[in-house]
C-alpha cells in the first residue's frame, strides 16, 4: 500500500462561532477557512509546517463519543495542561484512573495523558510518549 499522506481530522461541532473561539483562541489552531460544511483548521507545530487539517464539520446535534477523538502529542505536557487550564480549559478526570494534581494520568509505559472536552462534548487529549 502507498503512503496515504497528511491526516485530517473530524470533529462535530453545533455552533461555528463557540467551536472557532475554541479551537483558534483556546488551543492555537490556524483557522483556514469556512466551506460552509465545515470549519477548517489546521495544526501548526512549528513554523513553516503545513501541520494537519483539522475540519470541524457543523451537524444539529452531536452525540460525543465516550472516548478521544482527537489528541496531539506534547514535549511538555505539564506545561501545555497548564496553558489549556489558565485559559478556562479542564481536564478531565476518570474515576478508574489515578491522576496527579494537573490532572494528568501515567500509564504503566510510563506515557502520561490529560484528557478535556470542547464545547460539545467531545473528548480531546494531550499525550507525552515515554
Amino acid at each position: 500500500m502507498a503512503a496515504l499522506g497528511k491526516l485530517i481530522g473530524f470533529i462535530p461541532i453545533t455552533d461555528a462561532d463557540r467551536a472557532t473561539v475554541f479551537y483558534r483562541d483556546v488551543l492555537g489552531l490556524d483557522f483556514v477557512t469556512d466551506d460552509g460544511f465545515a470549519l477548517v483548521f489546521r495544526s501548526s507545530p512549528s513554523p513553516g509546517d503545513p501541520g494537519n487539517m483539522v475540519r470541524l464539520a457543523r451537524l444539529p446535534s452531536v452525540t460525543p463519543a465516550p472516548f478521544t477523538i482527537l489528541g496531539w502529542e506534547t514535549a511538555s505536557i505539564e506545561d501545555d495542561v497548564k496553558a489549556l487550564t489558565a485559559k478556562g480549559v479542564d481536564c478531565s478526570r476518570f474515576d478508574f484512573l489515578e491522576h496527579d494534581d494537573l490532572g494528568i494520568w501515567t500509564a504503566p509505559g510510563g506515557d502520561r495523558i490529560a484528557w478535556f472536552t470542547d464545547p460539545d462534548g467531545n473528548v480531546l487529549s494531550l499525550s507525552q510518549h515515554a
